[in-house]
């Protein structure tokens, strides 16, 4: 399927798309917004690294999002725990001009836009386009998308299953083992969103009134709820996904 003609613009090319590029609707459910190290970081995290941001159109509407930043590599085996915070977090609160690692933080196509293979076609454009700014290391601490339906499993046994073709069962992890990934371990607290009861009940419509595992629509994992002390937490585990840029 050759789908839709998409041009893919990073910010640093158009800087005019940074806040152009919020209108592509990703269906996130509310609480994955709320992770407290992406609030201030995220933004900053575009305009450090502009060229590492990208903003896909088609028909100049936008309808896919990738936001990557540089990290201090620590070799393919040993990605931290930490994950997705981690990578924001020491991209923004400590700036680099080097290229040499990278990690993606999101790749978002608009949900009417699903289906298409635009996400094939975003991650073969954004290891072209690092290769070409001397990134030799690609990874990505993967939401993979079909693990909310199997929010008790364990994530490191989601991700070994693959299909008889070899491929990862899970769609996500598919295209970037089929783009050249390799899936190198688990970030097991990937994603750390805490809240009151009051916001998670905002943030979910459940009622959040009994203690221990509650599986929430669109999590990963169970959110963990402590009534006594009025708060719950989530914990979300990703899938460590590294691409040699160098092969």
């Amino acid at each position: 399927m050759n789908g839709p003609d998409l041009e893919v613009h990073s910010l640093a090319d158009r800087p005019d798309l940074l806040d152009r590029g919020w209108e592509v609707d990703g269906g996130w459910p509310a609480f994955m917004l709320e992770d407290p190290v992406a609030a201030p970081r995220y933004v900053p995290a575009m305009r450090l690294y502009p060229e590492l941001h990208f903003v896909g159109l088609v028909d100049d509407r936008p309808v896919a999002r990738v936001h990557a930043v540089p990290i201090a590599w620590p070799g393919a085996d040993s990605l931290p725990d930490r994950g997705w915070d981690w990578a924001l977090g020491d991209a923004v609160d400590s700036p680099t001009q080097d290229r040499a690692a990278v990690s993606l933080i999101e790749i978002r196509v608009d949900l009417s836009m699903r289906g298409l293979g635009l996400s094939h076609r975003l991650v073969d454009v954004v290891r072209r386009r690092l290769a070409a700014h001397g990134t030799r290391d690609l990874v990505g601490p993967v939401r993979p998308t079909g693990k909310g339906a199997e929010p008790r499993t364990a994530m490191a046994e989601y991700a070994r299953r693959t299909r008889p073709d070899g491929l990862p069962v899970d769609p996500w992890l598919r295209v970037h083992v089929r783009a050249g990934g390799r899936i190198v371990g688990v970030a097991p607290l990937s994603m750390v969103i805490p809240g009151t009861l009051e916001q998670w009940r905002a943030w979910t419509g459940q009622p959040f009134d009994r203690d221990g595992l509650v599986d929430v629509d669109g999590a990963l994992a169970p959110v963990l709820v402590d009534t006594t002390a009025g708060h719950a937490v989530y914990v979300e585990p990703n899938v460590w996904v590294h691409h040699d840029l160098r092969v």
